[in-house]
């Protein structure tokens, strides 16, 4: 039986692109959400399908966030901002 592969060979570029496909897929997904009417019983299951697709994509773009380093200065001061 096949095994998933566990190591992937992904650079920056590839990561932005992913992030950028969320993001729109997020948005297009906003959209469709405020075409549907809560006042429609026909939408309501349409309208959870949509919500938690949205919550789905919402936590792989956190989980790529927390995998990122972030450029911090080793030995002067670091001021944020």
């Amino acid at each position: 039986m096949p095994s998933y592969n566990r190591t992937f060979d992904l650079n920056i570029a590839d990561v932005d692109l992913i992030e950028e496909a969320l993001r729109a897929r997020g948005r297009e997904l906003s959209r469709m959400r405020l075409a549907l009417s809560e006042e429609n019983p026909a939408h309501m299951e349409s309208i959870r399908v949509i919500e938690q697709d949205q919550r789905t994509g919402e936590e792989l773009l956190g989980r790529l966030h927390d995998q990122k380093i972030f450029y911090r200065p080793r030995k002067a001061v670091y001021v944020g901002g």
